[in-house]
């Protein structure tokens, strides 16, 4: 691992070539990531990856080419950019927050005005003040509610282009101006006006955009939940010039640098990579590794950043800081698998930058074509106002957001969170899962799970001496022993003249018996029958006069619902995997309990690991789920198509999962891969109907055999059939 850090945020993987990272702010749909893509692959030597989700880019580009350009190019588009610093990702979330409180105000302002319009408008009464009532309600809702949509198409149209918001503005515009001009003239009289087609729209269309902010803005933050974990502060030792002293100066992470001497005090976080080189002690690795029995370490022993010291004082010296710890490197793998996540709802907005223009085009061309055959510009204008009103997107705006609310909503109630659309684009096809260990195919939780005696001495008598000895020891395996002797009601006898052994075990004095409890090689006897037992987790002896007496195993138990859900995985073809961090004596062992064949299990791997297994099966072509629950497998959880988390799991885990699965237990993951297959069937087949609503209805409008009224109807009918056909939804997967 290199020691030095790298300042510029630009990486260069090769010497012709560089990456630089951008923080992307103005995109509204996918149309937008797409421009940028287009406009940033126009320069040679360019190629450029934009995610909507994330809204951020990175970008390759020739060394010679200033990273102002590139900006400028983003710029240009009618977007912002600015570069993103290596170094400050470590520190600070890296989007921009969304308006989710301004959408959410626009969206109940203009649902709550439609809906007292539609009454006035469809209602059986009939008043000559029910025109103005409606005018006044709408234009509210058409002026501030739907500012946003006519902002986005001003600022596409400024640089010549259009979007989905470009045709909601126009269509919302043209039915307001249509029915505005229509009341002021008096040519409405006994005729409809078309207020609450404006007014309606905008309603669903912001209700629409907030469930889509909500779900973006609450499923992108696993940056920002990892960058939490890391240590803030580090207390180094400095020697002072005169006084030759050594003493303890607390600085900023930032200002660490490779060789320093750090404090780790019990009970906090490692600040950096870094060997010890002074004292002993246990450290918690599960932020790293997953593993939930801690590791002893003493002199020389390499230590990782974001893990934690449990019991003794160390002295640190950093190895690596900043970018270049293992820590970042987590970090840095999540954002690189988020680049490029599928995304379903990026087909509507992909369909619709051919969509817009070609609809005003055709709008257009209604217009002439109507003008020269009639010769009336009224009647050219009506039939060109109704291929807009006929082709605005409410459907298609609805399709997507509305199937994942019932979907969403259903999923939690049977303890399934599903994050939003774009997770479900690869569900269908999986046919790899893969497992973490610790956390999820086990509990997770360190406990007593075996106890033996040498002949002739029973037990509890065991687990008494051990659970005595052990009550003098803040190490987490002494805290499972003492906590299994008191579950089972012994009363632990009093100990005297207590030493800790760092890194094997320990020794007390019960009565007038030396006890010793730890590793094998504390004994000068070890009975066979006690050696050559095998038994997955870390076991450790209790004797004393130099033989040991039993053995204790400290491990986490098989949850018991893991080895019936594998099967059920398994019997519907699915492919399953056991990646661990834990050796690969305990993880075949565990991996044969539940069912899973010893060659699809992978042991002894690291963060860095579980990520490149996953990125390994999907260039083999399979397609891959991945289910953990630590930080160890955050990376692992986003490279994979289809992320899992235990809700019982760490909040990084959760948060970079596209799937939380609330109950901890296996049998959740059928469920989740179920309704995500089934609300990803509602999507589509709302998307066909809109698609097919506007291909049918448009042609008919161009014609002259609609009119505003009947374009609202149906576009309202559109709208209605997405929505019922989302509420299917409400049945997937079954109590």
């Amino acid at each position: 691992m290199s020691t030095t850090t790298a300042p510029d945020p630009v990486a260069e993987p090769e010497a012709t070539s560089r990456s630089v990272d951008l923080a992307i702010t103005g995109m509204t749909c996918a149309s937008c990531s797409a421009r940028i893509e287009r406009n940033l692959g126009k320069i040679d030597g360019v190629e450029a990856t934009v995610n909507l989700a994330t809204e951020r880019a990175t970008v390759s580009h020739p060394a010679d080419l200033p990273v102002d350009e590139l900006i400028k190019t983003v710029e240009a588009s009618g977007y912002g950019a600015t570069v993103i610093e290596r170094e400050s990702r470590l520190t600070a979330p890296t989007h921009t927050p969304i308006a989710r409180a301004d959408l959410q105000r626009r969206a109940a302002a203009a649902g709550g005005l439609a809906f007292v319009v539609l009454v006035l408008a469809m209602g059986p009464w009939e008043s000559a003040a029910s025109p103005w009532l409606q005018w006044l309600l709408t234009t509210p809702v058409v002026g501030w509610a739907a500012w946003p949509f006519h902002k986005a198409a001003y600022s596409a149209a400024r640089h010549l282009q259009s979007t989905m918001d470009t045709l909601v503005s126009l269509g919302v515009s043209a039915a307001y101006l249509w029915s505005t001009v229509t009341l002021l003239t008096g040519a409405g009289v006994d005729g409809h006006y078309y207020f609450e087609t404006a007014a309606v729209i905008t309603a669903f269309l912001l209700i629409g955009r907030w469930l889509e902010a909500r779900t973006k803005d609450e499923g992108r933050s696993a940056l920002t939940e990892l960058m939490d974990l890391g240590s803030k502060g580090v207390a180094v030792q400095r020697i002072d010039s005169r006084s030759r002293a050594t003493t303890e100066v607390v600085l900023p992470l930032e200002e660490l640098q490779v060789g320093d001497h750090f404090i780790v005090r019990p009970g906090e976080k490692v600040a950096t990579d870094g060997r010890v080189v002074d004292g002993s002690s246990a450290i918690d690795t599960s932020l790293v590794t997953g593993e939930s029995v801690p590791v002893d370490v003493r002199s020389g022993d390499r230590l990782d950043a974001g893990t934690v010291n449990t019991s003794g004082r160390l002295v640190v010296e950093a190895t690596a800081v900043g970018a270049d710890t293992t820590y970042a490197q987590i970090v840095r793998l999540v954002e690189q698998a988020q680049i490029g996540k599928a995304d379903v709802q990026r087909l509507a907005d992909r369909v619709s930058s051919y969509f817009v223009p070609a609809v005003l085009g055709l709008a257009l061309l209604t217009f002439v074509g109507w003008w020269i055959g009639s010769g009336s510009a009224t009647t050219a204008l009506g039939v060109a106002v109704t291929v807009l009103i006929i082709a605005c997107p409410c459907a298609l705006g609805l399709a997507t957001p509305m199937a994942l609310l019932v979907g969403t909503s259903r999923g939690a109630q049977r303890g399934v969170l599903i994050k939003g659309a774009q997770v479900l684009e690869d569900t269908r096809r999986v046919d790899t899962l893969v497992l973490d260990k610790t956390g999820t195919i086990t509990t997770g939780v360190a406990q007593v799970t075996d106890l033996a005696a040498s002949p002739g001495l029973h037990p509890a008598a065991v687990l008494t001496a051990a659970a005595a000895v052990e009550s003098g020891s803040e190490h987490p395996i002494a805290r499972a022993i003492v906590r299994r002797a008191q579950d089972k009601g012994i009363k632990v006898p009093a100990i005297r003249d207590f030493e800790a052994l760092p890194g094997a075990g320990a020794v007390a004095t019960i009565k007038d018996t030396r006890v010793t409890v730890g590793r094998a090689d504390l004994f000068d006897e070890v009975p066979a029958e006690l050696a050559t037992l095998e038994r997955p987790g870390t076991t450790v002896f209790v004797g004393w006069d130099g033989v040991a007496r039993g053995a204790l195993t400290v491990a986490d138990e098989i949850r018991e619902t893991s080895g019936d859900a594998i099967r059920a995985l398994r019997a519907e073809g699915l492919q399953v995997w056991l990646l661990s961090g834990d050796n690969e004596h305990n993880a075949t062992t565990i991996a044969a309990q539940v069912g899973i064949d010893p060659e699809h299990v992978v042991a002894d791997v690291r963060p860095q690991d579980k990520h490149d297994v996953i990125a390994e099966l999907q260039e083999q072509g399979r397609v891959v789920a991945m289910v953990g629950d630590g930080v160890n497998d955050a990376a692992a959880i986003v490279k994979a198509d289809l992320g899992m988390a235990m809700g019982t799991g760490t909040d990084v885990a959760m948060e970079s999962a596209d799937i939380v699965l609330v109950h901890a237990d296996l049998e959740s993951v059928p469920r989740a891969i179920t309704l995500s297959r089934e609300t990803l069937q509602v999507i589509k087949q709302n998307l066909g109907w809109a698609f097919g609503y506007n291909i049918l209805a448009i042609p008919l409008a161009m014609a002259g055999l609609l009119n505003p009224m009947i374009a609202g109807a149906a576009m309202a009918l559109s709208s209605i059939l997405v929505v019922l056909n989302s509420l299917r939804l409400r049945r997937a997967i079954s109590d």
